[in-house]
């Protein structure tokens, strides 16, 4: 029973008021149940007050009391609203607070990519833009309207047990049993379903698409802007029909309950009047008592409002996040000190990794030996598993069996801060803070002779001044070209080396220069690295040349090693792949020579 009770949405909801702040949850509930109270201590003013009336005596004590109570409806009200508001956007931040620690606490980033943990996380993230419902702030004051009106009812209920005993159990009875008839409209059902939050995600991209600046090149230049508008009503209709489905009221519950509720309502005021005929209550008693029976009707409907639904939605996400992402990122911590690493070699061994739910295994079976302080190109098709080594070597997953081995001892071993300190990487997808170019480059921090020595190496040398923002929504800042961005990645990898990375991991770090920069930056980056463990991951076989040794990558397993010479003397994948880009590069470039000649002047 217990379980079952701390389970439901409302309990969950109300359990981490306190957690977001608890001096101003004390004093929300306390204002609540005042407000709830107010309107039975009015029926019973009311009540007195005729008494009075009736007897000829004295009002000024019965004026008094139903004006204190009547001002104090009115003050606490507007009040409690700003409590409310004030406490929505203290567990709005509380929620937040806790999301974030969820993402990043984990030392693995399994989490993040986890499809069984999208669509709370979708939910927890957007939950306070307006998009699913009220934000928090907002929704406070409904949720605080509807208990108030419970407690009232509960309080009326309460007075008319002075009356009759069964008068209280029979009003509640009957109005609580519009609970059960009518659990399946707005009022009772839960519409944060996994079908409902499903819609909600579709709707919200669609949303991010039209307003985000990312995909406004795209939409405008293929004409998508009528695409995107339609995609995002037809998601949105389809949302608002599963909420409708969940809230519309049926005919027959709706007929049972006014039945129900008519008849006790009915049989209870009888018994009043029937009672002031009889002249065993006086006409106060009667006011308070057919005033209290009215208030009864508010525990029908009372504290269990759609708003209570769409504001526990995001606490419960939160909390499941919570408790799911801790073990879905979690990476064994070693303790085995990483200074100098790799100092003699870097070894894949039988190592099999798959990602969480996905069906074959990206790496299957795959040994490497990568000697320290040597260059390694890493080449083939998509999906190949090209990227799965760096993000293994990041050890931001671990695989599944086998074991990669630095300097004989497995990397599961070695302290994972202390190993990623020697690690510097430039991905595909890196990152573009909104920071000052200095943070840019070094995050972390770093003497500006080292920024300014590795923009120079990465070809981005008087770029801008390094206080100078990435962003142009920034005074005074400044927006970058894809190849800038890139050259920024590169020094921010070239930084880390000078200030005691060991190992340098390069994902296509240049795909946005022509293949004449990109040849020119990786010999500088050569130059720079030349201390350190460098393994390349690029498409472009005129810069894989310079590596010491190529790797072919196919199905997850290595088919082809050696240096450049060794694998076009072997006439294998490389030599094939390497003739068929060199031929549309030279297709390409006596393509530019005649259009040169074509132009010149006769």
């Amino acid at each position: 029973m217990i379980e079952r009770l701390t389970a439901r949405k409302e309990w969950i909801f109300f359990s981490v008021l306190p957690k977001a702040d608890r001096a101003l949850a004390f004093a929300w509930w306390s204002a609540l149940l005042l407000r709830g109270l107010l309107p039975a201590l009015f029926a019973i003013a009311m009540g007195v007050l005729v008494g009075a009336v009736q007897r000829g005596a004295s009002l000024a004590k019965p004026l008094s009391m139903a004006g204190a109570v009547f001002v104090l409806l009115q003050v606490l009200s507007p009040l409690h609203r700003a409590m409310g508001a004030n406490l929505g956007s203290r567990l709005a931040a509380w929620l937040y607070d806790e999301l974030t620690s969820a993402c990043t606490g984990p030392p693995g980033m399994a989490h993040l990519e986890d499809p069984r943990l999208t669509t709370d996380l979708t939910m927890a993230r957007d939950f306070d833009l307006g998009i699913s419902g009220p934000p928090l702030a907002i929704s406070m004051d409904f949720i605080a309207s509807g208990m108030v009106e419970m407690v009232g009812g509960l309080a009326s209920a309460a007075i008319l047990a002075a009356f009759a005993w069964w008068a209280a159990p029979l009003l509640i009875g009957a109005w609580l049993g519009t609970h059960f008839l009518l659990r399946e409209s707005a009022i009772w059902f839960d519409r944060n379903t996994t079908e409902v939050r499903e819609a909600q995600r579709h709707a919200d991209y669609a949303y991010r698409l039209a307003v985000d600046s990312p995909a406004a090149k795209e939409l405008r230049l293929f004409g998508l802007a009528a695409w995107t508008v339609e995609r995002f009503t037809s998601r949105r209709r389809r949302l608002l029909d599963l909420q409708w489905q969940a809230t519309r009221l049926r005919e027959r519950p709706v007929m049972w309950s006014l039945l129900l509720a008519l008849a006790a309502n009915i049989l209870v005021f009888w018994a009043i009047a029937d009672a002031a005929a009889a002249g065993r209550l006086s006409l106060g008693q009667v006011v308070t008592f057919a005033s209290a029976a009215v208030g009864a009707s508010a525990v029908a409907f009372g504290g269990l409002s759609w708003a209570l639904d769409g504001a526990a939605a995001p606490v419960a996400a939160v909390l499941r996040l919570r408790q799911a992402m801790a073990p879905a990122g979690a990476l064994p911590q070693g303790n085995f000190p990483a200074q100098q690493m790799p100092a003699r070699e870097i070894r894949f061994r039988n190592v099999t990794f798959a990602y969480p739910g996905a069906g074959a295994p990206v790496l299957d079976g795959f040994d490497l030996t990568i000697p320290a302080g040597s260059s390694l190109a890493i080449v083939g098709q998509n999906g190949a598993g090209k990227t799965t080594l760096a993000k293994l070597l990041c050890r931001l997953y671990d695989p599944q069996s086998g074991a990669i081995e630095i300097d004989g001892v497995d990397l599961r071993d070695l302290d994972i801060d202390a190993w990623r300190s020697r690690v510097t990487a430039v991905f595909q997808d890196f990152t573009r803070f909104e920071l000052p170019l200095r943070d840019n480059v070094a995050p972390s921090g770093a003497a500006d002779d080292a920024i300014e020595a590795a923009l120079t190496e990465a070809g981005a040398a008087r770029l801008a001044a390094l206080d100078t923002v990435l962003a142009r929504g920034y005074e005074g800042g400044t927006d970058l070209s894809g190849g800038q961005w890139q050259r920024v990645a590169l020094a921010r990898a070239l930084c880390a080396v000078r200030t005691g990375a060991g190992l340098v991991l390069l994902d296509e770090p240049t795909a946005q220069l022509d293949v004449r920069g990109e040849a020119e930056i990786f010999e500088r980056v050569l130059a720079a690295t030349r201390q350190a463990t460098t393994i390349l991951i690029s498409h472009r076989f005129s810069t894989v040349r310079h590596a010491d040794r190529i790797c072919v990558l196919e199905n997850g397993r290595v088919i082809e090693l050696g240096a450049h010479d060794e694998l076009i003397a072997a006439g294998g994948r490389y030599r094939t792949m390497f003739e068929m880009q060199a031929s549309r590069f030279d297709a390409e470039r006596q393509g530019e020579e005649e259009g040169v000649a074509l132009d010149a002047p006769a």
